[in-house]
C-alpha cells in the first residue's frame, strides 16, 4: 500500500472517530432527548431529509443551543492545544514540551486573575466580557517576553533557551498571580475555577470568537509539516537543507500560541491534551508530521469532547472542571508511556 493511500485511511480514521466523539457529546446530558433520538434528529436536520424523530422542539433547543456549542468548541480547544503540542514538540524536538511551554498558561491565569480582581471595576462597562479578552492579551504578551529574553540569549537558534526562558517567565508570572490571590482571597474561588477549565456555558459567540484563530495557526501549522520534520535532524543539519532555522522556528511558535491563547482565553487551562495526545498518534500511526498534525488535530478534538461527557454527569447537578477530568486520564496514561519507554522523539 503507497504512503499517499495509508495517509487517506489514517485520515478517514480520524474523522470517523471525530464524528463520533461530536454524537456522543450531542447525546449526553442531565437533560433533554432520549439519547438515541439525538444522533436520527441529527441526522434529521440535514437537507432533503425529513422524518419523525420524537424529539420536540424544546428538547432540540437544548442540543443545539446548549449541547453543542460546548461540543464545538470543546473540539475546537481539544484540537488546537493537540496541534500546537505536536508542533511546540517538533520544533523544539522535545516530545515532553506542551503548547503552555513559552508562557500561554502561565500568562492568561495572570491575565485572568487582574480581571477578576483589580479591573473588576474598570471593566464592568466594557461591551465584552473582560475576562477572555485580558487573559488572551496577556497569553500573548507573556510568549512575546519569553521570546525576546530567549532571543537575547540566542534562543533563535537555540531551542534549549527558549525553553530555560519559558521556565524562568512562567515562574515569574505564577508568582505575580500568587500575589494578587494572596490579597484578593474573595476571588480565589473564581480564579480556580477558571484555572481548572470549563466548557459549561459555553455558547456560540465563544465558537465564533475562536474560529479565526484556530483555523489561522492550524493552516500555518499544516504548511509547516515538512519544516517540522526537518527540524528533528537537528538545526545545524536543517540549515544546510535551506531552512531559515530562526525566522522558521519564529512562524510556528507565533502560529501555535496564537491558537493556544485563544482557546485557553475562553476554556482555562486544560492540562495534558497537547501533551498526551500528539504521543498516541505517533505510537499508532508514526512520527512523521505530514499525518501526525491533522491526526492530532483531530484526535485532540475528540478526545477533549469524550472527556467532558464525565464532567457533566459524575456530579449532578454540579459539573467536574474538564481539567481535572484530562488529568486524571492523562497523568496515568503519560506516566505509562514513560515507564514502558514508547514515547516517540
Amino acid at each position: 500500500m503507497d504512503t499517499a493511500r495509508r495517509d487517506r485511511i489514517w485520515l478517514i480514521a480520524g474523522g470517523a472517530f471525530l464524528l463520533v466523539a461530536v454524537v456522543v457529546g450531542a447525546s449526553t446530558g442531565p437533560a433533554g432527548p432520549d439519547w438515541w433520538r439525538v444522533p436520527a434528529e441529527l441526522v434529521n436536520r440535514l437537507p432533503l431529509i425529513a422524518f419523525d424523530t420524537g424529539v420536540s422542539e424544546a428538547e432540540w433547543k437544548i442540543v443545539w443551543q446548549i449541547r453543542m456549542p460546548r461540543v464545538v468548541l470543546g473540539g475546537l480547544v481539544g484540537g488546537m492545544l493537540s496541534i500546537a503540542g505536536a508542533s511546540y514538540q517538533g520544533v523544539f524536538r522535545n516530545p515532553l514540551v506542551d503548547p503552555y511551554l513559552l508562557g500561554a498558561a502561565a500568562g492568561a491565569g495572570l491575565g485572568a486573575t487582574i480581571a477578576l480582581t483589580i479591573g473588576r471595576g474598570v471593566t464592568a462597562s466594557w461591551p465584552v466580557d473582560p475576562v477572555p479578552t485580558i487573559a488572551f492579551v496577556f497569553a500573548l504578551a507573556t510568549v512575546m517576553v519569553t521570546y525576546t529574553v530567549g532571543a537575547a540569549f540566542g534562543g533563535s537558534r537555540s531551542g534549549v533557551t527558549l525553553v530555560l526562558a519559558g521556565v524562568a517567565v512562567v515562574s515569574f508570572a505564577t508568582a505575580l498571580q500568587t500575589f494578587l490571590l494572596q490579597r484578593n482571597l474573595e476571588v480565589i474561588r473564581e480564579v480556580f475555577q477558571w484555572i481548572l477549565g470549563r466548557l459549561s456555558g459555553a455558547t456560540w459567540s465563544d465558537v465564533r470568537l475562536v474560529v479565526p484563530y484556530v483555523v489561522v495557526s492550524s493552516i500555518v501549522l499544516m504548511l509547516h509539516r515538512r519544516h517540522l520534520d526537518v527540524f528533528r535532524v537537528g538545526d545545524e543539519e536543517a540549515a544546510t537543507l535551506g531552512v531559515s532555522v530562526g525566522r522558521t522556528r519564529l512562524v510556528i511558535v507565533v502560529a501555535a500560541t496564537l491558537g493556544t491563547a485563544a482557546v485557553v482565553s475562553v476554556s482555562g487551562l486544560i492540562g495534558f491534551v497537547g501533551l498526551v495526545v500528539p504521543h498516541v498518534v505517533r505510537l499508532i500511526a508514526g512520527a512523521g508530521h505530514r499525518r501526525l498534525l491533522p491526526l492530532s488535530l483531530m484526535g485532540g478534538a475528540a478526545f477533549l469532547i469524550l472527556a467532558d461527557v464525565p464532567g457533566r454527569m459524575l456530579t449532578r447537578p454540579a459539573e467536574t472542571p474538564i481539567g481535572v477530568v484530562t488529568a486524571f486520564i492523562g497523568a496515568p496514561f503519560f506516566i505509562y508511556l514513560l515507564r514502558t519507554r514508547k514515547v516517540a522523539s
